[in-house]
C-alpha cells in the first residue's frame, strides 16, 4: 500500500505582467486585468507529490484548491500532469478570506478526504507573499510542518528527512507522518504536462458533490474509470463553519490603502571621468546612501 499526497495549489494574477490596470481605484487588484496562473511554487510542490508517488507504488496524488469556478484550470493543469484526484472548494461564502479563514477551509476539506500522510503547498503565494497558510493549515490539522524545504532526503511510510532553507545555508530536519511540507522553488522542477493526459482531462469540468469522500473507494478500478470530473466542495460538504470562512472568519482588516505613484525628479548627468565619479560617490556618502 502506497502513501496518500495532498497537494494545496492555488490560482494567483501574473504579477510579472503588471500594467497601469492592475489596481482598482480602491486600492485592491483588479485581477480581471491580469492573466491567471498556476502559482509558480505550488507546481514545485505538485512535482515533489509526484515524485512521491513515483517512489511508493500504489500512492495517489489528490490536489486541492480554493477558489472561484475559474480556479479550475489550475486543478486540471495538475491532472495533465499526474494528479489522481482534484477537488475545487469553492462557494460565494469563501469571499475575502484572510490567511486564517483559507487555512480553516483547506483543513476542513483535508479532512473530509480523511487518511492522508504528506500535505505538500508551495512556501507562499505571489499574490500575497505572507508564507502563512501552508504553516496555519498544519496547525488546523495538528501535525508536524516542514517549511522551505527544498529536497527531500529520505522517507518511509513512518518518517522523513528534509532539507529546508534557512538564511546562510540549509538545515536538515526529521519528522514523523503525517507532516505538512511547504516547497521552495529550488529544486522538484516542474515537469510538463503529458500530452496522453491533456486530451483525456481537457474537458474536465467541476461538478458539485457532497458525496462521503472515502480513500478505499477512491482507490478501486470503477472509481479511477468514473473520474472524468473535478469534485467540487462548498461550505455544507466540507462540514465547515460558515463563521469561520470568508469575510466573517477573517481577523485582518485593511485599515487604509494607499497607491504610490513613482515619478522622476531632479535629474544629473555625470561625466565618465576619474574626479566626477569620486566626486559623485562622495556625495553619496554624505547623504548616507552609500556607506
Amino acid at each position: 500500500m502506497g502513501l496518500n499526497l495532498i497537494v494545496l495549489v492555488k490560482q494567483v494574477p501574473d504579477t510579472q505582467n503588471i500594467t497601469g490596470e492592475a489596481m482598482k481605484e480602491d486600492g485592491t487588484i483588479n485581477r480581471a486585468a491580469l492573466p491567471a496562473i498556476f502559482n509558480p511554487e505550488d507546481l514545485h510542490a505538485l512535482e515533489a507529490a509526484l515524485q512521491v508517488k513515483e517512489q511508493f507504488e500504489g500512492s495517489r496524488v489528490h490536489v486541492l484548491t480554493m477558489g472561484p469556478p475559474s480556479a479550475v484550470q489550475v486543478l486540471k493543469e495538475s491532472l495533465y500532469r499526474g494528479a489522481d484526484f482534484v477537488g475545487l472548494i469553492s462557494d460565494r461564502r469563501f469571499a475575502a478570506a484572510d490567511t486564517l479563514a483559507t487555512s480553516y477551509a483547506l483543513g476542513c476539506a483535508i479532512k473530509k478526504i480523511g487518511d492522508y500522510d504528506l500535505v505538500f503547498c508551495g512556501r507562499q503565494a505571489i499574490d500575497g507573499d505572507t508564507a502563512q497558510v501552508g504553516p496555519q493549515t498544519a496547525e488546523k490539522l495538528g501535525i508536524n510542518q516542514i517549511t522551505c524545504v527544498s529536497a527531500i532526503e529520505a522517507l518511509d511510510k513512518k518518517s522523513i528527512t528534509a532539507r529546508r532553507s534557512i538564511e546562510g545555508g540549509y538545515e536538515i530536519v526529521k519528522s514523523q507522518l503525517p507532516v505538512l511540507l511547504t516547497i521552495t522553488d529550488e529544486g522538484f522542477y516542474p515537469r510538463p504536462p503529458s500530452a496522453i493526459k491533456v486530451m483525456a482531462h481537457k474537458n474536465a469540468s467541476a461538478q458539485l458533490s457532497d458525496k462521503d469522500f472515502s480513500i478505499s473507494y477512491m482507490e478501486t478500478e470503477k472509481a479511477l474509470k468514473e473520474e472524468s470530473s473535478i469534485t467540487q466542495w462548498d461550505i455544507e460538504a466540507i462540514k465547515a463553519d460558515v463563521e469561520k470562512c470568508g469575510l466573517s472568519g477573517s481577523p485582518t482588516k485593511v485599515k487604509m490603502i494607499e497607491s504610490v505613484v513613482l515619478t522622476a525628479g531632479e535629474t544629473r548627468i555625470i561625466e565618465n571621468t576619474t574626479e566626477a565619479i569620486a566626486g559623485l560617490v562622495h556625495e553619496l556618502i554624505a547623504d548616507h546612501t552609500l556607506g
